[in-house]
């Protein structure tokens, strides 16, 4: 299977990155093939811009910008975002991903005929998965409403594939962590993406 690993993180010798190799090597290991989006590497530029949003509907000269992405995207099988939870959303250059490249003509169609009606384009992808860090408690995100889970769960899931579940892998509390935590949660992120 293909695999877009997407990830999110600034710095080369973080956690988060370390979770981002282990995430890559454990589906090389499992046989899958891996298009590394390392999005910070890479130097994506996550502003919509203005030219970007007035043709954002018209289809499909709005990829034009981003059309590597896109094609990415329609070449893969699953995805895989490896990212860290900041106040309690995805990091800009992540969320600017999907602003950019989840477009009209890409991941829906819009009938306009039928009051805007939506239907799925990413009939492609068959599997969804995330590996993260929170800074605070499970607890402290429950009260906050959790909306990274709820994207991964419930957004990206019904644009992807509402028929099949979200891998979510959660290692909350960062701001606690001891090197303990951070040692299981990553052989639990091999084992997963192991059997992915």
């Amino acid at each position: 299977m293909k695999v877009l690993l997407l990830h999110s993180h600034p710095v080369e010798s973080s956690y988060g990155a370390a979770l981002h190799k282990a995430a890559r090597e454990s589906l090389e290991k499992a046989g899958h093939i891996v298009d590394d989006c390392n999005l910070y590497a890479e130097k994506f530029d996550p502003v919509l811009s203005r030219e970007e949003r007035l043709g954002y509907h018209t289809v499909p000269d709005n990829i034009a910008p981003v059309k590597d992405y896109v094609e990415r995207l329609r070449a893969t099988d699953a995805i895989v975002i490896v990212t860290p939870i900041w106040n309690f959303g995805w990091p800009a250059i992540l969320k600017g991903y999907f602003d950019r490249v989840w477009l009209p003509g890409v991941t829906f169609d819009m009938d306009e005929g039928d009051r805007g009606r939506l239907t799925r384009k990413l009939t492609n992808i068959k599997k969804l998965a995330v590996v993260t860090t929170y800074g605070g408690n499970r607890w402290r995100a429950f009260l906050a409403g959790d909306p990274p889970r709820k994207l991964a769960t419930r957004v990206l899931r019904a644009t992807i594939n509402p028929a099949r579940g979200v891998t979510y892998l959660a290692h909350y509390d960062m701001n606690n962590c001891t090197p303990e935590t951070r040692a299981t949660f990553l052989a639990k992120v091999r084992k997963e993406m192991e059997r992915f």
